[in-house]
């Protein structure tokens, strides 16, 4: 999920301990050690072929999911609450950490609207309710705790939500620099609260600094790398070694099969369960994404169809780990919320490849995505109070309509 909600007792664990050997890593067979780069390639799964979705099942989908946000919407114009806490495993220090899910929530669901195509009076009023919210409370979003900076989310989707925001006032010269300050604020957050080893995460267990010492970790990253690839569309500045730094994060985590460590913690065990493929069958579209996005000539389309091949080809180490409530529980160490973030990301990078490659890739996820689609029009993948059904729906409208 976007907030990577991590329990402590969790991480702890997975920090001293953790898990046995699970056999192979991406639940396949186990390839040999490569001898140059793109060895692995070759031992990548295949997925099999799937019939395409019909185009009016894909557009009924779209309608069920975005009618679930329109019936979903706070009175005030946001989306998510701090409601239903029953068996909850999670840290989340009030009130910082809820305003931080909040905003970062209603900016998935502005931008699902929006990248929906579906303009009814109904979406328009709704649209008008969220980014008047989202103006509003933005501002205020900052670190929960010394060791809790789930506003980095936050930061980073309302980015993503200004920029289509910025696309739907086109002619508002007024509302689009009102806009346009708030990237610039936003970057300026997420200038604040960088890693001192470059990159961002969302927690600070070291010595809880105005600079947070914690561990950068690699998805955090590519997902505010991926969102500042997009504000560069309105001409905002964005400081180069913000960025640099990142990049440079990035590769430290990188193994030579183009998956990621979870974090910078982990980067000198390799073969940790969570860095095996089949624990970043969620995270290494994202990481590839954001690297790609920011010139690094490495991630080619054959790296990025082959995360796609594992990740349809291996669906069900990652569906594994869905709606299961504690964080981190399932094989490799895959947690609940990557589902819906991963299939996200994954959509982003089909549509990095030639036309001709995209149609298998988005047949499958489509398929995925399609029989998940809950009775009331949502989608989820990960108890958390009352933000998984609109963050997990958001995801999931803005994956389909990448297979349209």
């Amino acid at each position: 999920m976007i907030f990577r909600l991590v329990a402590m007792s969790a991480v702890a664990w997975s920090l001293a301990v953790g898990l046995p050997s699970v056999g192979i890593a991406d639940g396949g067979t186990a390839p040999a050690v490569p001898d140059r780069k793109t060895d692995w390639v070759a031992s990548v799964p295949h997925p099999k072929p799937v019939p395409p979705p019909k185009p009016e099942e894909i557009q009924k989908a779209l309608r069920r999911g975005v009618d679930f946000l329109l019936s979903d919407q706070n009175k005030d114009g946001s989306w998510g609450s701090a409601h239903n806490t029953k068996g909850l495993n999670i840290y989340a220090p009030v009130p910082g950490a809820h305003q931080a899910f909040r905003a970062a929530v209603t900016s998935l669901c502005i931008a699902a609207l929006i990248e929906s195509g579906i303009d009814t009076p109904e979406v328009r009023r709704a649209l008008d309710r969220g980014e008047t919210w989202l103006l509003a409370n933005l501002p205020n979003v900052r670190r929960a705790t010394p060791d809790a900076i789930y506003n980095n989310w936050a930061h980073c989707y309302s980015i993503q939500a200004l920029v289509r925001m910025h696309r739907r006032h086109a002619g508002d010269v007024k509302r689009q620099e009102a806009i346009r300050a708030q990237v610039r604020q936003q970057i300026d957050m997420l200038r604040r609260y960088e890693c001192v080893d470059g990159g961002w995460c969302y927690y600070d267990f070291n010595a809880h600094t105005q600079r947070p010492s914690g561990s950068t970790i690699s998805f955090v990253t590519g997902a505010v790398l991926v969102a500042l690839d997009e504000a560069r569309a309105l001409e905002v500045e964005i400081p180069q070694k913000l960025i640099d730094r990142a990049l440079e994060s990035m590769r430290r985590q990188r193994k030579p099969d183009f998956s990621y460590a979870y974090g910078e913690y982990l980067k000198y065990r390799p073969m940790h369960p969570v860095n095996r493929p089949g624990g970043g069958l969620g995270r290494s579209q994202c990481c590839n994404l954001a690297m790609r996005r920011w010139g690094d000539r490495s991630v080619t389309d054959e790296v990025l169809g082959a995360w796609l091949d594992r990740l349809f080809a291996r669906n069900l180490w990652l569906d594994i780990g869905r709606k299961r409530p504690i964080p981190h529980e399932s094989w490799f160490m895959v947690a609940g919320y990557f589902f819906y973030f991963g299939h996200y990301y994954a959509a982003r990078c089909i549509e990095e490849l030639p036309t001709a490659e995209r149609p298998r890739y988005q047949a499958h996820l489509a398929q995925v995505l399609l029989a998940l689609q809950e009775k009331d029009g949502s989608w989820w993948d990960y108890p958390l109070y009352d933000y998984h059904q609109p963050y997990g729906t958001a995801f999931a409208i803005m994956s389909l309509v990448r297979c349209r």
